[in-house]
């Protein structure tokens, strides 16, 4: 079946809320999209590779994202998943290195290519920019630090909960109200926990019988929101 061609509109007009660039004004988000690009990746399609250098940016406008690492062994890792609004590439773009991950759409994925002139053209000129990017590294920092402390101190059960209300509290419910809005595969659930597949099966099969969560074909519903939060030992 086609995708239904989406219209991704200019920077200055893009409906989606937060992301690095809402605090430009419309005029700064003007010069930032003059040399912008509109990319329609698949699901599946990558983005960018690990190891490849950076010439510019990658605003998702509409679709999922995940970010990925490859260990020792070639076994992946997962980073993060990005939505709607989320820039993918910016650090190694600042730092002027190798992308440290690569970025693999999850579902069939629009995604804006920004210009590297334009966007450090801004950054010279622009101290509130500056300062969201500066927070956002900060933001990113403290969860890499806090999900190194849960993998080596949590319990596969907390790791596992906790991942279930990361991807509730990043992309909500569906309609239903319990249903989280995206699909990911038992592996990568376990790649984002740290532990294996068979484990991860395992862990959401007790979740399910426990009624804490129910496994709809590939949806996963949480039913006690409150169980969860206790589960994953952390504050909603």
């Amino acid at each position: 079946m086609k995708a239904a061609k989406v219209e991704m509109p200019s920077c200055e007009d893009c409906p989606n809320k937060g992301g690095m660039f809402s605090c430009l004004s419309r005029e700064d988000k003007a010069v930032l999209g003059e040399d912008k690009g509109n990319n329609y990746y698949k699901k599946g399609q990558v983005i960018f590779y690990e190891g490849n250098y950076p010439h510019g940016l990658y605003c998702i406008f509409k679709g999922k994202v995940k970010v990925s690492k490859l260990g020792d062994e070639g076994k992946e890792q997962i980073v993060r998943i990005s939505g709607n609004a989320d820039t993918l590439g910016y650090r190694s773009l600042l730092c002027n290195e190798p992308y440290k991950a690569t970025a693999t759409a999850l579902e069939d994925s629009y995604v804006c290519y920004l210009s590297k002139k334009r966007f450090f053209e801004l950054m010279e000129s622009n101290n509130t920019l500056c300062l969201s990017t500066i927070q956002l590294l900060a933001r990113e920092l403290r969860q890499s630090e806090q999900q190194l402390v849960d993998i080596t101190q949590k319990t596969v059960r907390e790791r596992i909960a906790e991942v279930l209300l990361q991807l509730k509290n990043k992309f909500g419910f569906k309609p239903d109200g319990r249903t989280i809005d995206i699909r990911l595969t038992r592996r990568e659930i376990g790649d984002m926990a740290g532990v294996t597949t068979e484990t991860t099966i395992r862990t959401l099969s007790e979740l399910n019988k426990s009624g804490v969560i129910a496994i709809v074909g590939k949806d996963i519903q949480v039913l006690k929101l409150d169980q969860l939060l206790l589960i994953a030992n952390i504050d909603d």
